[in-house]
């Protein structure tokens, strides 16, 4: 499942995932915040903690993952991927080149400095 992080400024929309993230998450969560956020700012950042209770993604979500990220490719100015899970640090780190946007893998031990990173100017 997929929350939404209320405690971050307007411009940066926090994600948790915990237990399996479904590609309703995507579709009924996500993609909501994404487009309400677009309406009052031209880029947004992200900062997606797959927290210790995280256990995957249905292929659905990864393709809607794959899509959302695609799909509004310009629109991002940062983003801060927190995890603990291996191969998606590894991926993210692997292809984080491909997104026109700093992007930054921590694990969930370092919350607070990416929370501080994806804040600051």
């Amino acid at each position: 499942m997929i929350a939404l992080r209320q405690d971050l400024p307007d411009n940066v929309i926090g994600i948790v995932a915990s237990g399996e993230v479904s590609a309703n998450d995507y579709e009924t969560v996500l993609a909501p915040a994404i487009e309400s956020s677009l309406k009052k700012h031209r880029r947004l950042r992200i900062l997606y903690q797959l927290g210790p209770t995280f256990t995957g993604f249905t292929v659905g979500a990864m393709w809607d993952d794959m899509k959302v990220g695609l799909g509004h490719l310009g629109a991002w100015d940062k983003i801060a991927v927190v995890t603990d899970v291996t191969w998606i640090a590894g991926a993210t780190r692997a292809f984080g080149f491909t997104i026109p946007c700093p992007v930054k893998v921590l694990s969930n031990s370092e919350l607070t400095q990416a929370e501080r990173w994806i804040q600051a100017d």
